[in-house]
């Protein structure tokens, strides 16, 4: 399912395509707006109050709907633009970093309860980056004190999981910095002769392809990821490394070619730092005065307090603190970096994701350039058809992000970035938790806290930006019950942060960015509370009279045409668009009730718990809740159906049985009956269960009295 190639032609014409769907769209909309209004006018004239507020209900529904039509229309016809003019820099231009000091770099990888399997692929992933100077955190979020032997053995895994990696790179690291060293020795006693070094530095990366095809021979393959892996982040860097080192076997037998030292130095510098990487773990919940609040967010805002600080462990009567050390410089130096890549535990990045990012980052006019990022895609190959499907919509969300930029309305996507370390101090606030003072550079007020510290982010006059490629994978729920937490979290915070953006939009001086950011960032914000809710309104109640105009089926067509377009550019079929539907439309209660969460915050000013989507070999259970509003939402459709035969509502009756029959389809291909029936008498047995528990231990507790009043008195008679 790897993305197609797309010639400048191409381009040119799905440009064509988008000017004309969006064309047909507006004239589409603007004359079923006019049958609309009509039906409104007419229930003003003759007084029918609740008709009218009714109707207006209508419109208002269906004006949400095409509003996220027309949304996606301008982020289509923006990412293609921006496609149409992408020119990637040459790698050779890219890797003249090499010859000069590099930004220092610093990759965060946050965890909590993560598989090591999982891990270990994103760990090698960024540890093979190739870049000059990097090192890499594992931010262990796991409670230090585990409760159970399973909990126990992942945390000491864990933590033997960075050490593991760092010894099994430093062989290869050993061999290249031996050979770099060696090289400039004989550079200093002018002792270089050119075509020697074009052999010894083809040979070095035929080692070096060789080292990575040997480990990608013995990595054990479970899954597609694990296949995905070993192709593009083991095999892909070695045949660039076999061809580097069969150019450099030409150059050598070729005398009219002429290679400078600065070449040689660069690509032996090359060579000796790409193996070369620091990997530690960190678990800030071992001390007292760091942030223990349970979201990503924190475990990352705790490091970043720390970096450029000499910290000592320091004991006190609530535990053990970290606080500064002394100035005779005891204790241990966390390095600062000028760039952070903050990764999550189950994600991936391409080899010259740091190097290509930076780069930009770099460029003259970007000093004001924050996040800079490449919104993650899914692995392709998944192997259950919701995992598929689920990653279609990740696939078709990356091209809406790269669509917001072209509109200066850059949203950051939490699962991997490369932000700017000064503009993270630039927006950080400082607050107290138990007594201690924490900083947040990353606010945690939502489950999805990289949306709102972008709202702080272009508040303070910093930019954010997509780069126009994928370079990034992340991992997508293979079953229901893991993409249910997933989605649910994504649907929980837009709301929130909805007062913030407009207060930032309502500030801006720029006319044009303001209403263009305003309305792909308004849309982004409040799509999932919307589209969702409109969704059950007009399910709900029947609008027979309202949905009695052709125009109304008609406006949806052209964004269903181009959507189709875009899943088979991103290698998947037209008929997915049909699935994707399917599952969005399972998908409603899920939403709904990440929306419910926030409105719950909002009201009770509590924040709701960040979960994290379950990485298991086995399916996550549906919770019983979940359940009984997807098969209860199915069945109304049904009811409705037959309801409106009856009242002879023959628009809504068509509206509600399409609906049932696309949920039906979506429960048989992504939850299935059998695991329904499976997933419902789990929770029921839990529920019996946690009724039976107290009662057995009341007894368990009257039996051991019983037992120690016996034991006294047979003691009492033997006595």
């Amino acid at each position: 399912m790897s993305v197609k190639s797309v010639d400048s032609t191409e381009i040119r014409k799905e440009i064509r395509i988008t000017h004309i769907s969006l064309s047909i769209t507006l004239v589409i909309c603007v004359l079923l707006g006019w049958d609309l209004i009509g039906i409104l006018s007419e229930r003003l004239v003759h007084g029918e109050i609740s008709g009218s507020f009714l109707q207006l209900v209508f419109i208002t529904t269906i004006s949400f709907l095409l509003y996220g039509s027309f949304v996606y229309h301008l982020s289509r016809l923006g990412y293609l633009k921006r496609t149409q003019i992408h020119q990637p820099k040459n790698l050779e231009i890219l890797e003249s970093i090499y010859e000069k000091q590099a930004p220092s770099l610093a990759v965060l990888v946050p965890s909590y309860k993560e598989d090591t399997q999982v891990i270990t692929k994103t760990l090698l992933s960024v540890a093979l980056l190739n870049y000059p100077s990097k090192q890499v955190v594992l931010l262990i979020d796991n409670p230090p004190a585990p409760d159970n032997a399973n909990d126990r053995e992942l945390l000491d895994s864990t933590r033997e999981l960075s050490q593991k990696i760092q010894a099994m790179l430093e062989i290869p690291a050993c061999h290249f910095r031996r050979e770099f060293n060696a090289f400039v020795h004989r550079q200093r006693n002018d002792r270089i002769n050119i075509n020697t070094e074009l052999t010894m530095l083809a040979r070095l990366y035929t080692d070096a392809a060789d080292w990575l095809e040997c480990f990608a021979g013995d990595y054990v393959i479970t899954n597609h990821e694990d296949e995905w892996f070993v192709k593009n982040i083991l095999l892909a860097p070695a045949q660039q490394h076999l061809k580097k080192a069969a150019d450099f076997e030409k150059l050598a037998r070729d005398d009219r070619k002429k290679t400078s030292e600065q070449r040689l130095y660069r690509e032996y510098c090359r060579l000796s730092r790409l193996f070369q990487v620091k990997i530690t773990s960190f678990e800030r919940k071992r001390y007292v005065n760091l942030s223990h609040e349970p979201n990503k967010a924190m475990n990352i805002n705790s490091y970043l307090s720390l970096m450029g600080n000499n910290v000592i462990e320091e004991a006190s009567n609530d535990g053990v603190c970290l606080v500064s050390g002394d100035k005779n410089g005891k204790g241990v130096y966390i390095p600062d970096a000028d760039f952070i890549i903050t990764l999550d535990a189950d994600s991936v990045l391409l080899p010259d994701y740091a190097l290509t990012l930076v780069d930009v980052m770099q460029q003259s006019g970007n000093e004001r350039l924050a996040v800079a990022q490449t919104p993650y895609s899914a692995f392709p190959g998944a192997t259950t058809k919701i995992e598929r499907i689920a990653g279609a919509t990740t696939d078709i969300q990356y091209l809406v992000h790269q669509g917001f930029t072209y509109f200066n309305a850059t949203f950051w996507v939490g699962a991997n970035a490369l932000l700017r370390k000064v503009a993270l101090e630039d927006i950080v606030t400082v607050e107290c938790e138990r007594g201690y003072e924490v900083r947040k550079y990353i606010q945690d007020r939502t489950v999805i806290e990289d949306t709102e510290s972008s709202v702080d982010l272009v508040d303070r006059d910093w930019q954010l930006y997509n780069y126009p490629m994928r370079m990034a994978y992340s991992a997508t729920p293979p079953d229901f019950g893991s993409l249910l937490i997933q989605r649910r979290r994504w649907a929980n915070g837009g709301l929130i942060i909805l007062p913030k953006f407009l207060r930032h939009i309502t500030g801006c001086k720029d006319t044009p960015r303001r209403i263009m950011r305003g309305l792909l960032g308004g849309h982004y914000l409040t799509s999932l509370a919307g589209a969702n809710l409109g969704i059950m309104i007009l399910l709900l109640w029947p609008f027979e009279e309202a949905m009695r105009t052709q125009w109304l089926p008609l406006a949806v067509i052209p964004y269903f045409i181009i959507y189709a377009r875009d899943l088979v550019q991103t290698g998947y079929r037209v008929s997915d668009v049909f699935r994707v539907s399917a599952l969005s439309l399972l998908l409603v209660p899920v939403n709904l009730g990440g929306v419910f969460k926030s409105l719950q915050q909002i009201l009770t000013g509590k924040r709701t718990p960040f979960v994290r989507t379950p990485k298991i070999s086995d399916r996550t259970a549906v919770p019983l809740v979940y359940l009984a509003a997807v098969y209860g939402f199915t069945t109304y459709c049904m009811i409705s159906f037959i309801m409106d035969m009856q009242a002879a509502r023959w628009m809504h009756a068509s509206f509600s049985i399409i609906n049932g029959g696309i949920l039906l389809y979506a429960i048989f291909q992504f939850i299935g009956l059998r695991e329904s029936l499976q997933d419902a008498g789990l929770a029921f047995a839990r529920s019996k269960q946690l009724h039976i528990e107290p009662m057995l231990h009341m007894a368990t507790a009257q039996t051991s009295v019983m037992s120690s009043e016996e034991m006294v008195s047979s003691g009492k008679k033997q006595a």
